[in-house]
């Protein structure tokens, strides 16, 4: 309670959303839910005993800003998260007319404004590609708010059902070729993808995409966040490196590519997490070690 608190606090200063302004404000109820993020929703009647109301002001927002942008009135739901990672940010549901017109990424930290920013210009270059299975959002906005990044993208008609493993397949190897060497999404979890209606497969959250990096990395990466769901860290990655043969043979990867892949890609995990300054799989002599001491004995 006391880290949701301060979270709400953080966002009084950075959005403008909670604290008063110019204009009429608009109240506001904090909406709890076990399992999505708390957010904010326009104030009804039966609110009424989750608390005291939150007063929007509709000037000097960042609503207002979404507003002149899309020439619109604009109503903003934000998702309200614990800021317990550095890549953490604000996000935005921005309605019109009782419409969903964009998802809005809020850039207010270093970290977290070099993340938008990339996922900005790795859409931006998707966007005059011929993707033939890939389907990304679209940029509609990026420009800055005060001293906030910020990103709008047009959302995506998301069906939630299981996607083929050819599927993911045909998207990793498009994906890989959209750079001048191998690319990567970055983070092709199962929660940032779903199968469109017509065969193809939507994909979100490009600000990990990168150029350069070994070719099966996104493979790799979306069978160990799925392993994550139902084993301990130290045994995900020891399965991952014991079934990167069958996950990569697909791609044409030899044997001995594939487990160098596997294990390339636990240790820019790893890497990845230490730049955040974030451990969620804990320290890495506790999952990772023991595999890299391994392959290190059998070389």
């Amino acid at each position: 309670m006391n880290d949701a608190k301060a979270r709400l606090g953080y966002l009084r200063q950075t959005l403008g959303l909670l604290y008063p302004g110019p204009g009429s404000p608009v109240a506001h109820s904090v909406l709890p839910h076990a399992l999505l993020p708390r957010r904010l929703a326009p104030r009804r009647w039966w609110h009424v005993p989750l608390g005291r109301r939150v007063m929007v002001p509709v000037d000097g927002s960042i609503r207002a800003h979404l507003g002149d942008v899309f020439g619109m009135p604009i109503e903003a739901i934000l998702h309200v998260r614990p800021a317990r990672r550095a890549n953490r940010k604000p996000v935005l549901e921005a309605y019109s007319g009782g419409r969903r017109i964009a998802f809005v990424k809020i850039g207010d930290s270093p970290r977290t404004r070099e993340l938008v920013n990339n996922e900005a210009a790795a859409l931006k270059k998707l966007a005059d590609l011929p993707l033939k299975t890939v389907v990304p959002p679209s940029v509609l906005y990026h420009g800055r708010w005060r001293d906030l990044a910020v990103l709008a993208l047009s959302p995506l008609p998301i069906r939630r059902s299981k996607v083929p493993q050819g599927l993911l397949e045909s998207a990793v190897k498009e994906i890989a070729g959209t750079g001048v060497g191998p690319a990567w999404h970055g983070d092709l979890s199962p929660w940032n993808i779903a199968p469109s209606g017509d065969g193809r497969l939507l994909v979100w959250d490009w600000e990990r995409y990168e150029v350069g990096v070994p070719y099966g990395f996104d493979l790799v990466h979306h069978a160990f966040q799925r392993s994550l769901r139902r084993m301990d860290p130290a045994t995900a990655a020891r399965a991952c490196l014991a079934g990167a043969v069958r996950l990569l043979a697909p791609l044409g990867l030899s044997a001995a590519q594939s487990k160098q892949t596997a294990l390339r890609y636990l240790i820019a995990l790893a890497d990845r997490h230490a730049a955040d300054g974030h451990e969620p799989l804990g320290p890495p002599d506790g999952w990772l070690n023991p595999i890299v001491d391994h392959q290190e004995l059998l070389t």
